[in-house]
């Protein structure tokens, strides 16, 4: 028998891709996230069934979409599924978007990714997308349906002002990411510095120069994510080469790929400190590695939503952040 519903209820759905954030952000809210069926049939294809009531409810899909394409597809379905149980609005939450990085065409014949997989993200049938730290900003308007894209900075900023660092410069590994290092300079109350490095082919950087004095101090390399690990090494390996005393590095996204935990745990770094947008798996995490929990930030935006509220409340309530929830370190 159908589960009896009132008028626009909160639905809370997730795909396999990052279960535990899910299972969190569900205690938040008060609700859980076992309401669909997905499996794999021999060959590969995926299966998707709502097991939920959905007609006229107010469905939220979390599910980040890092790699394999598996992950993508997951989402799509789910999307599909809940437009077809007629859901009264669909939200896909993704707290990591990938294909991020391919966000224009810098070369010749080569594809825009992340507009590709907005579109594919809006002709399922979403109407809304939550996410957060894109990997450029202007990723928000490839898509032609309202985006809240949030931030892990609150997050971060108060994990650190709890250690109390001295001298602490908040150094960008490169000018891509200097806007996001002056942003956490200011909420700490801490110098700048950045990385002057070239690229000079994919996944693999050379330090050139840092600009900033660091010698003596206490250096916070911050950065959307880390990927293999080579230019987050190279940027602390420069530091202390150039007489830092600690180095600690902050990024949102832990994809971890390849030889990334070798790398980092070989570096002198201090601590490594993540997000779970990514669902870190046991044999990528090692001793100076540190994740906090994002689901307190995913839930306050979804009740946000939900109940028709500004989701700007999330940037004005920085400070009014407790403590944030450590899931491993």
């Amino acid at each position: 028998m159908e589960e009896s519903i009132g008028p626009n209820p909160l639905l809370l759905l997730a795909g396999r891709a990052n279960r535990p954030l899910a299972g969190e952000i569900a205690d938040n809210l008060g609700t859980s996230a076992d309401g669909v069926t997905i499996y794999n049939f021999a060959d590969g294809e995926i299966f998707v069934r709502i097991d939920r009531n959905a007609r006229g409810r107010d469905v939220f899909i979390v599910q980040p979409t890092v790699a394999n394409a598996d992950n993508i597809m997951e989402l799509l379905l789910l999307v599909d599924a809940a437009r077809r149980a007629s859901a009264a609005r669909v939200t896909a939450v993704v707290p990591y978007f990938g294909y991020g990085r391919q966000d224009r065409k810098d070369q010749p014949r080569v594809s825009i990714g992340a507009k590709l997989v907005a579109n594919l993200i809006t002709a399922a049938g979403a109407d809304r997308v939550v996410s957060i730290d894109f990997h450029q900003h202007q990723i928000q308007g490839f898509f032609d349906i309202p985006v809240d894209h949030l931030y892990a900075a609150p997050v971060f900023t108060s994990y650190f002002k709890q250690k109390r660092l001295p001298d602490l410069v908040v150094v960008a590994p490169d000018v891509g990411s200097a806007k996001m290092a002056r942003g956490f300079a200011k909420r700490l109350s801490a110098s700048f510095a950045i990385i002057d490095k070239r690229r000079p082919t994919a996944n693999v950087s050379e330090v050139l120069n840092v600009v900033g004095d660091v010698d003596g101090r206490t250096c916070l390399i911050t950065d959307d994510m880390i990927d293999t690990g080579g230019t987050i090494a190279q940027a602390v390996t420069a530091l202390k080469e150039r007489g830092a005393r600690r180095v600690y590095v902050g990024a949102t996204h832990a994809l971890l790929s390849g030889e990334a935990v070798s790398r980092l745990s070989a570096s002198p770094l201090s601590e490594l400190v993540v997000t779970n947008t990514i669902h870190i798996p046991h044999e990528k995490r090692f001793d100076r590695l540190t994740v906090l929990s994002v689901a307190d930030l995913l839930s306050r935006a979804i009740t946000y939503i939900h109940t028709h509220s500004s989701v700007s409340q999330l940037f004005e309530l920085t400070n009014q952040y407790g403590p944030p929830k450590v899931v491993a370190g």
